[in-house]
């Protein structure tokens, strides 16, 4: 018998939540076949067999938490005679215990059977959903076709289980981890303005141009394109910026790379979008980030005290667009307002940093618009 354990994920992951098995107890396994699925902080990672044999025992079940280095699986990698439904020597078990190399536990499947949690009848969506409300699939009576589980009987159950709370897992558990580390660490300030956007081009897009003004804020005033961790300071001449997206599973912020020098910033922005949609977005495409935006005025709302994600020192909001009298050339007039928030870490950020920076951010989005298909601030 062989104990596989969960592999180091890298990137100082920890441990990470099994989604679903796509092998069970008996299968015959061969080396690289996809064994089972994980989702750590922030991507949906699929483990393959490291070798061929028999699956003896699943250590863990779907929706179960498992430290890197912990027990996953009991492979038997010896070769083992074909007696048909059965699998293994039956001749073992006529042989003394002191003649087996392994102790009787070893071979022992776990008390509670995985297989009908891996093999319950439902859709991907439906998955996804249970996995969302704490659910498992094992115990819930599906009423489609062939039993197959419905939306319907995901909710149903939720109902049923509201008075215990649910458990956060995947994404909302690490982001609530951060949220608390920052909340305990950070000493977080707020400053807040409004940008007259007029002359930007008729349908453009606010995110593109955030970036590119961040960028040149950044090397203006480079105070706030730092990391800080508690005693010491690194300012950053690269502009790593994390983009805060949300999603129905809690927020992701991947990190667009070098974004003072990059060309077509619409196109990253798209490339992460659709890897975070698909799950797909490499842990360490979200590690590293010197500086964050949060757009949320897509969303809604004007201003907002964000959260910073140490050991980062800032991070800018913008806020929802609208239509605002304002004094132009002596006399009212109607322009398109967008409020921006910059909140920074008041240890390692001054106040007079903070406001020239926002100001040349300021400045930046006031400027005709020549940067639309994105242009390096160099």
């Amino acid at each position: 018998m062989t104990i596989f354990s969960l592999p180091d994920l890298g990137e100082g992951l920890q441990e990470a939540e099994i989604v679903i098995w796509q092998v069970s107890v008996g299968d015959n396994i061969t080396t690289d076949q996809p064994m089972v699925s994980v989702e750590t902080d922030k991507a949906v990672v699929e483990i393959p067999a490291p070798f061929s044999g028999v699956v003896k025992a699943l250590m863990a079940e779907a929706g179960d938490i498992v430290k890197t280095g912990a027990p996953l699986v009991e492979i038997t990698t010896d070769k083992v005679e074909d007696t048909g439904a059965i699998v293994g020597d039956l001749s073992n078990r006529e042989k003394p215990a002191s003649e087996s190399s392994k102790p009787a536990f070893m071979v022992q499947p776990p008390k509670a059977p995985t297989a009908p949690r891996v093999t319950a009848i439902a859709t991907p969506a439906v998955r996804k959903l249970a996995r969302e409300k704490g659910i498992d699939l094992s115990s819930v009576s599906g009423s489609g076709p062939d039993g197959l589980i419905l939306t319907c009987d995901i909710l149903s159950a939720t109902a049923a289980d509201m008075n215990q709370g649910e458990e956060l897992r995947g994404v909302r558990r690490a982001m609530a981890t951060a949220m608390a580390k920052s909340h305990a660490n950070v000493v977080p300030a707020t400053i807040t303005d409004r940008v007259d956007i007029h002359s930007w081009l008729p349908g453009e897009a606010p995110t593109p141009r955030l970036i590119h003004a961040i960028a040149v804020a950044c090397k203006k005033e480079p105070a706030l394109n730092a990391w800080f961790d508690g005693t010491r300071r690194q300012l950053l001449d690269r502009v790593d910026l994390a983009l805060a997206v949300d999603t129905p599973d809690g927020l992701f912020a991947p990190v667009l790379r070098s974004v003072e020098s990059v060309g077509d910033i619409p196109a990253q922005i798209a490339a992460l979008r659709l890897a975070i949609e698909a799950r797909s977005v490499l842990p360490g495409q979200m590690k590293g980030a010197t500086i964050t935006l949060s757009n949320f005025g897509m969303i809604g709302g004007e201003h907002a005290a964000l959260v910073i994600m140490s050991p980062q020192v800032a991070i800018l909001g913008a806020g929802r667009i609208f239509d605002a009298y304002v004094m132009a050339e002596g006399a009212p007039t109607v322009r398109r307002m967008l409020p921006l928030s910059l909140t920074f870490d008041h240890r390692a950020v001054t106040g007079g940093e903070a406001a020239r920076f926002l100001s040349a951010v300021r400045a930046d989005l006031e400027a005709p618009s020549t940067i639309a298909k994105g242009m390096p601030i160099d």
